[in-house]
């Protein structure tokens, strides 16, 4: 496992004061908000199973928050797999918000976050890896049974798309044959909580869809939360926790892009609407 930079972050733009910076007896100089960014940082990232990733993480500075039409300081992380190869393909993005507060010392603090949410980003890649090669392996297992063609199409597709990952399963399983070890029980899939981010997700590489898609994950996650807060608080009534349960997995098929017709800007748009809307009504019950 290792990494190799390019370019390593740069320094936040602590530059004299200028004309934009309000002026300040009392406390720390208000900057502009061109001056309330940050370089990013572009890295390499190979796993431990030898598939190369790309780190990227940008600064985008105060922007306006479409969900809560607030105005936050957000870094946006994304992360490649197969960096460089035909088969490249984004496996996460997440927008982080941080207050929107204007000063150097609050840039200095955002060029810390940027290097956290880069470790973090290294051990999502790794939890993700993880999580593939226990599906894969189940799949093979599956087809080494069933012969059936939905399953040799899947594995067709894992080997397509996680070529490193699928070696990893396919010797894990016959080290597992060699030494007589049984094969994990087969247990029946649990139904995911509300507030989980869904596990596939097709992040285009189309900015402003991208941007879209994000947004909604997000929504997913944050409504999931306040939902566990309303039934903690007994507030939860059936119909709401059904309704909430069929938009969010809805949405999360959406998500996965196995229908590429889900990824139109409209049906993009129509999907956060929807989750939003719900959402709003879940806040105002928490008040």
């Amino acid at each position: 496992m290792g990494t190799s930079e390019e370019p390593a972050l740069k320094a936040p733009r602590d530059l004299p004061q200028s004309a934009g910076d309000g002026p300040s007896e009392t406390g720390p100089t208000v900057l502009d908000r061109s001056r309330c960014q940050v370089g990013g940082l572009n890295q390499n990232y190979i796993s431990r199973t030898g598939t190369l990733y790309h780190l990227q993480i940008e600064d985008r500075g105060p922007v306006l928050d479409r969900v809560s039409e607030q105005e936050v300081r957000r870094l946006s992380a994304i992360v490649y797999a197969n960096y460089g190869e035909p088969n490249a393909r984004i496996i996460h993005g997440r927008d982080h918000d941080f207050p929107d507060v204007r000063t150097h010392e609050h840039n200095r603090f955002i060029g810390q976050q940027i290097q956290v949410l880069a470790a973090q980003s290294r051990q999502i890649i790794e939890d993700k890896e993880r999580r593939q090669i226990g599906r894969i392996k189940g799949l093979l297992r599956d087809y080494y049974v069933s012969k059936e063609e939905a399953t040799k199409r899947e594995l067709e597709e894992a080997n397509s798309a996680f070529p490193f990952l699928f070696s990893r399963a396919w010797m894990e399983l016959k080290a597992e044959k060699a030494s007589g070890a049984p094969a994990p029980p087969v247990t029946a899939p649990e139904e995911a909580p509300e507030a989980e981010s869904p596990e596939e997700v097709l992040y285009p590489l189309d900015a402003e869809l991208r941007d879209r898609v994000i947004e909604i994950e997000r929504i997913i996650i944050e409504l999931g939360e306040d939902v566990r807060a309303l039934k903690a608080h007994g507030r939860a009534d059936d119909i709401l926790l059904q309704t909430c349960r069929k938009l969010v997995l809805r949405a999360k098929e959406g998500l996965s892009g196995r229908e590429p017709s889900e990824f139109t800007a409209r049906r993009l748009d129509m999907t956060r609407n929807s989750l939003l809307t719900t959402w709003k009504q879940i806040k105002s019950r928490l008040k």
